[in-house]
């Protein structure tokens, strides 16, 4: 057994108002398989580049271990895809490479086609295919699901269940409850570590926070009810004090027992004061830790035209070649449709066609006119200017744009930053807000998720189950699908 030791450790960037972590002091066991959760922009990626030593801080880390980071670096994409790996994990034979492929369900020929213009989801299988290649360094994995289809999140499963320890970065619900054994939470105030998967890491503070919230009324209600028992206490008080001097119904007041009744109403006022006090410093630590998860809106436009869209026996092709078995389908109003298949199937591309992109076809595919519709891209690389520039030149409602972005957890100090210099899933958030900002008749969404944390995918899950808009999606979080699809394409890859 090894142990990772955190203490005191503080960290903030350079022009950083707050520091990013504060005195943070825990220990773990590197035979844990770690889940690392907490909102987009709490330090997740960062606490892993400390580990490696990226940063300078304050306090100490110390650690027996050496760590492997992924995604790995790799400094020129345009090399063939075997030289990364071979870069990576340099010892390997060229039969060992093709074999992990071939258990990922992968054509082996991506190899042989350089790097940078390999798919999203090809991308990330070289990577994985070089993590398990490598060695048995302790792992600090850093959202390894992003563009990856379910049945190699599946290999990747079985790959980690076979290791020692590891920290996992990921916004898989699904995922992070069949690998992990802990859970590292970075919160609001603090970092907390519990022994269990995501599922029973969320039960408990879901009954954690009800607890605070109940607590919080409750001293509430007592802390109106004591402070106004203490005015009248000390009203009383000095009424009784008073009436020493103007009690004119007797020619003889016993001066001292009114002022022994006045006293000790007094005492009562400041016994109940010390309550109020204590009760305000009890609530002042509750609630620190409860996350702001206000409802999205969305806007969607009203149609009596139904169905939207009409496919029929269609399919993509790529050089000629159909790279699907054939697809029929209907887009009816209210309708939310996941479409699901191996990376590489055509799955983008078939949202493309809908948006009407020049995309080669076969069979026939039918859209209503005069529907409008907002998109979200699986990019976000150009990206630029701020938020104001990016509502203005998107033509949405600036105050509900960043209304949408504030309920998501983006900061004040966030609202003034360029967006190209915001990590990815600030960036995911800036076009999902922009999307559900705008009335539209069809939303057609691409891989919206990838990046972003667990709690705003359940905002956004609930909004959609809300408001029914009419959506056709690519996503990889099961559980997203499983919530939110009524319908699901299916497409078949053909070899």
């Amino acid at each position: 057994m090894s142990l990772i030791n955190v203490n005191n450790l503080t960290f903030g960037y350079e022009g950083s108002i707050n520091n990013v972590f504060e005195n943070v002091s825990f220990n773990l066991d590197t035979d844990w398989k770690l889940g690392l959760i907490g909102r987009n922009g709490k330090g997740k990626t960062t606490f892993l580049k400390l580990l490696l030593g990226k940063y300078e801080y304050k306090g100490t880390i110390s650690k027996n271990v050496e760590f492997d980071y992924f995604p790995f670096a790799i400094e020129n994409k345009e090399k063939m895809a075997i030289e990364v790996v071979n870069e990576i994990a340099p010892n390997v034979e060229d039969w060992e490479i093709i074999k992990e492929l071939n258990l990922l369900n992968t054509n082996a020929e991506i190899l042989y086609r350089n790097f940078n213009i390999l798919s999203g989801g090809e991308q990330v299988k070289i990577l994985l295919i070089s993590l398990f290649l490598k060695g048995n360094n302790f792992l600090l994995i850093d959202e390894p699901t992003n563009h990856l289809d379910t049945e190699t999140k599946e290999n990747l499963v079985e790959y980690l269940n076979k290791k020692k320890g590891f920290i996992l970065v990921s916004h898989d619900r699904n995922f992070l409850d069949k690998v992990v054994d802990h859970i590292i939470s970075i919160n609001n105030t603090n970092i907390e570590i519990q022994k269990g998967n995501f599922t029973s890491w969320q039960e408990n503070k879901e009954a954690q926070d009800n607890f605070e919230k109940t607590q919080n009324e409750k001293l509430i209600k007592d802390i109106n009810r004591l402070e106004t028992a203490s005015k009248n206490t000390a009203k009383w008080s000095d009424k009784i004090e008073k009436s020493k001097y103007n009690n004119k119904s007797s020619e003889f007041v016993d001066r001292g027992y009114i002022g022994h009744q006045s006293a000790k109403m007094m005492k009562k006022s400041k016994v109940i004061e010390k309550r109020i006090e204590k009760s305000i410093e009890q609530k002042s630590n509750l609630l620190h830790n409860v996350d702001r998860a206000d409802s999205l809106k969305i806007t969607p436009l009203e149609t009596r035209k139904s169905p939207l869209i009409v496919a029929d026996n269609l399919q993509i092709k790529y050089e000629d070649k159909a790279i699907f078995s054939k697809v029929s389908f209907e887009i009816e109003n209210e309708d939310r449709i996941a479409i699901t298949g191996k990376n590489g199937v055509g799955k983008s591309s078939l949202l493309k066609l809908i948006m009407e992109n020049e995309i080669k076809y076969e069979g026939n595919l039918k859209k209503v006119s005069d529907i409008k519709i907002s998109y979200v891209s699986q990019s976000t690389e150009n990206l630029k200017g701020t938020l104001k520039e990016f509502a203005k030149n998107n033509k949405v409602d600036e105050s509900i744009f960043k209304a949408m972005l504030s309920k998501m957890g983006f900061s004040n100090l966030e609202f003034e930053s360029d967006i190209s210099k915001m990590s990815e899933g600030q960036k995911k958030k800036v076009l999902i807000a922009k999307s559900i900002s705008e009335p539209a008749n069809l939303y057609i969404w691409d891989e919206p998720l990838n990046y972003i944390d667990i709690l705003t995918r359940i905002q956004i899950e609930e909004a959609i189950i809300k408001y029914k808009p009419t959506i056709i999606f690519v996503e990889h979080d099961e559980t997203f699908i499983k919530n939110v699809a009524t319908k699901v394409i299916s497409l078949k890859k053909i070899f």
